[in-house]
């Protein structure tokens, strides 16, 4: 079973909203940050948003702040990401990376990808 499971991606015309969502198996998500990334094809994965264990803090990247809104329900294992007024260059595929420091460093987990294709 993977431990990250994305879903609710989709084709939506611009202008549309979709929220994407995460599901942790096999360990407790409110220890880790979460956050979501994406890759549009021939293009390098960026980081889209980001939320610590609590949720208390988000950042978001440039060309979707005021548009995606990352939250987390950790008695549910799960993150999501809403998207609204998406635009054509936010198609790409969506990963949920989940991140907790340890003492030999890094622990990351990721999601298998939701593709998310924003086209009239």
């Amino acid at each position: 079973q993977l431990p990250l499971v994305e879903s609710g991606g989709g084709l939506v015309q611009p202008g549309g909203s979709l929220r994407l969502s995460c599901v942790a198996s096999g360990f407790a998500l409110d220890r880790y940050a979460v956050g979501w990334f994406r890759q549009a094809p021939g293009k390098e994965r960026e980081s889209v948003a980001a939320t610590t264990s609590a949720g208390r803090t988000t950042s978001y990247a440039d060309s979707v702040k005021g548009r995606f809104t990352i939250s987390r329900d950790n008695a549910g294992n799960t993150v999501f990401l809403q998207m609204n007024s998406l635009k054509p260059e936010d198609t790409a595929v969506y990963y949920c990376n989940a991140r907790i420091a340890t003492m030999s460093g890094p622990r990351d987990y990721w999601g298998q990808g939701t593709q998310v294709t924003v086209s009239s």
